[in-house]
């Protein structure tokens, strides 16, 4: 049996995120390096440095009801809510991650304060206008429509509230700025996409428009490979450790394969091809209804 892309998503998390929390923690994203990618920090600093440097620069500064849309088990809906003494709900389509989540939020004490749910992002269980932040990190690679993720996003996005998502990117690839994808890129592109459940991956630019379409209001983007791009190695380095092997050879064969194709993001950062994407954006305060499908 064939299984579809959702269940492909979820068999992959729920069998890799024990063993990424042993190694990595609870943040399962990118660590960031100083602009120019060279501060040497450790790992898990890194990645909360990720966190403050993208709040800073889409200029977050406070939020009540926060949505985290791909929440794993809990990092960043855990982190926000504290930070910002504020409510918050993170989605995922894996039960182990959910769970997880769940018992990490009672363990902060924040349990009162955060939901967990096994929900789609192209359907959110949520009404309109639900959430005055919508978080979204290194998820929009997974979506296998882009514009729909986005629109979902919009949809339970309070008047004036804001967007803010970093995601997988490719180079833009529009004629005649940028020349078109090659055949071996595209073939980086795929391998990329079969070991990391990926459906396929859009550029910034593209991001962009469909964030003008939608209707959002005063949308920034930036583009942070260089700032993220050692991530890859270090965590080369963390996956063969005697701990790791251990853990990855009860894990199973989807995250034995994604350990050893770390290479492959390493080398898409190296020549260009993969990018790190930034966009935020508000809502307009007299937007009282979702966008036109």
């Amino acid at each position: 049996m064939t299984l579809t892309l959702q269940q492909q998503i979820s068999r992959f998390y729920d069998a890799s995120s024990e063993l990424w929390e042993q190694v990595w923690g609870e943040h399962m994203h990118h660590g960031y390096y100083g602009a120019t990618g060279t501060d040497r920090k450790e790992r898990r600093q890194a990645q909360i440095d990720l966190i403050e440097e993208l709040l800073t620069w889409a200029e977050v500064q406070q939020a009540t009801d926060i949505l985290d849309v791909g929440c794993g088990i809990g990092g960043s809906s855990l982190y926000l809510a504290e930070k910002f003494h504020a409510r918050a709900t993170g989605i995922t389509l894996s039960p182990v991650q959910a769970n997880r989540a769940r018992q990490r939020s009672q363990a902060a004490g924040l349990g009162d304060r955060t939901t967990f749910l096994v929900a789609d992002a192209l359907n959110m269980p949520f009404a309109d206008a639900s959430f005055d932040f919508v978080w979204s990190l290194e998820s929009g690679e997974h979506m296998p429509d882009k514009r729909k993720f986005m629109q979902e996003c919009y949809r339970v996005l309070k008047p004036g509230g804001r967007f803010l998502m970093a995601t997988w990117c490719h180079r833009p690839a529009t004629p005649p700025h940028h020349p078109t994808l090659t055949q071996d890129e595209r073939q980086h592109l795929e391998t990329i996409y079969r070991v990391y459940c990926l459906p396929y991956v859009i550029s910034l630019p593209e991001y962009e428009a469909i964030a003008q379409d939608l209707g959002l209001q005063s949308i920034q983007t930036a583009d942070w490979s260089v700032a993220v791009a050692p991530f890859w190695n270090v965590v080369i380095d963390s996956a063969f450790t005697p701990a790791a092997i251990v853990g990855l050879l009860r894990s199973g064969w989807t995250t034995i394969q994604a350990a050893l194709s770390l290479g492959l993001m390493s080398r898409g950062y190296e020549r260009g091809l993969v990018k790190f994407g930034l966009l935020t954006g508000q809502k307009s305060p007299h937007d009282v209804t979702p966008p036109l499908t």
